[in-house]
């Protein structure tokens, strides 16, 4: 056999090697694309879920207080109100994130898919910190001018002691609830489940199309 014919072998088969490497790399892409699409499909139950028990929580807290705004205790004016805004906001968080989801498309540019998957990461932890700022409230509601009598002195030790603690707990976690802290144990018992992991897992598979579109 000649040079010449081992020389157009050996390139035939270069190239014959570089298609299959090309076609290996595009499948994994278009798998690991099926797997974000399918990660971002399992948010979706969860978050239209949580959107609508919102809306009826809102709903219902504002019944109350159209109704009992001049019989009620400011205690519970002011904690049923707080617990409103804060559920209205979250309720406009979750509308930004099923626009987000719903808006993903993997085939297209990486970096827009990224940047879409970063705003469903960082909306989730604030919608977390803002519903942990409720905590609070719930051991006022009930409180009424009544209550507030010497008869009382230990009952109400008890109630600062109580609502002192779960203030401290509420700030606590608006401070720490930070993707800095993700590996945290009470980070992962808190986050792992249906609207935190996927977003997560997709972010790190897009990384990885990223490469297979670079070459690398």
């Amino acid at each position: 056999m000649q040079d010449t014919d081992i020389i157009h072998l050996w390139k035939s088969y270069e190239k014959q090697l570089d298609e299959n490497l090309f076609l290996n790399k595009k499948n994994a892409a278009e798998i690991t694309g099926i797997k974000i699409h399918s990660s971002i499909a399992a948010m979706r139950p969860i978050k239209y879920f949580a959107l609508l028990a919102g809306i009826l929580w809102v709903v219902f807290i504002d019944t109350l207080l159209v109704g009992m705004f001049n019989t009620a205790s400011p205690f519970f004016l002011v904690s049923m109100g707080i617990q409103s805004v804060l559920t209205t906001v979250a309720i406009g968080i979750y509308l930004y994130q099923l626009i987000l989801i719903e808006t993903i498309d993997i085939s297209g540019p990486v970096l827009d898919t990224q940047e879409k998957l970063s705003g469903l990461k960082s909306s989730t932890l604030w919608c977390a910190r803002l519903l942990w700022l409720q905590l609070p409230v719930w051991t006022t509601f009930y409180l009424h001018a009544a209550m507030f009598i010497r008869e009382n002195a230990w009952l109400l030790v008890i109630q600062g002691i109580v609502t002192a603690g779960f203030t401290i707990v509420a700030i606590w976690l608006f401070m720490n609830i930070r993707y800095e802290n993700k590996d945290r144990k009470w980070f992962r018992w808190l986050f792992e489940g249906k609207e935190w992991t996927p977003v997560l897992r997709s972010l790190d598979m897009l990384e990885e199309i990223k490469a297979f579109r670079e070459g690398k």
